[in-house]
């Protein structure tokens, strides 16, 4: 007698990555989707930049000292990490997604263009990447002064980076541009379902 059985596959090991130009507003994104999914867990980065009002160590980055992060280096423990601004670095300790991994639970990163593309070469199609697009280079610049969190030095070299920033776009899964949140929130929701989506198998048996 023969039957036929559909076997649940447990996904692999795999992450989703959420990037985009400072100021596009890919963490509010980030934040509502950590909130709605618990089969999500935030990977955090590491940084050398100084804590901003109301980041929390260990929640937010885990805030080290530029000595420590290139000591890091040296022991290659990071899965991606860059200097993103002379002397300010950012990146992924391997510890951080075995951590996520171990519970079952599928790593959600809020990084910049370039540590989003290392992700991308180095996990494959078990990397989803979304890129959230500002409506024009206009509202990104005008959102950046708003923050008020830097001198006009800073302003300056972070404004000229998001404009670069702007050029990865299509070396990215998917694009969803953020004129509306709600709407940019369920496109990226609904990549994210369709990503972590569970394959099945039918196996055909006598």
């Amino acid at each position: 007698m023969s039957h036929n059985v559909t076997r649940v596959l447990i996904p692999p090991k795999k992450i989703v990555v959420i990037t985009a130009p400072s100021g596009a507003g890919k963490s509010s994104l980030v934040r509502k989707l950590l909130a709605q999914r618990h089969d999500l867990a935030f990977s955090i980065s590491c940084t050398t930049r100084e804590k901003r009002v109301g980041e929390l160590d260990g929640k937010d980055y885990y805030f080290i000292s530029p000595e420590d992060f290139k000591r890091k280096i040296a022991n290659n423990e990071f899965v991606e990490f860059e200097e993103v601004y002379p002397g300010k670095f950012y990146g992924t300790l391997k510890t951080e997604i075995e951590k996520i991994w171990a519970h079952r639970k599928v790593a959600v990163f809020d990084i910049d263009v370039k540590g989003a593309e290392t992700l991308k070469k180095q996990f494959g199609q078990d990397a989803l990447t979304i890129f959230i697009q500002p409506p024009s280079v206009e509202s990104l610049i005008n959102r950046l002064k708003n923050r008020a969190s830097e001198d006009d030095k800073s302003l300056k070299a972070r404004i000229k980076r998001s404009e670069e920033e702007l050029t990865y776009a299509s070396r990215f899964d998917k694009i969803v541009m953020n004129r509306d949140f709600d709407t940019a929130y369920m496109r990226v929701k609904n990549h994210v379902t369709a990503f972590l989506a569970p394959q099945t198998e039918h196996v055909h048996g006598d």
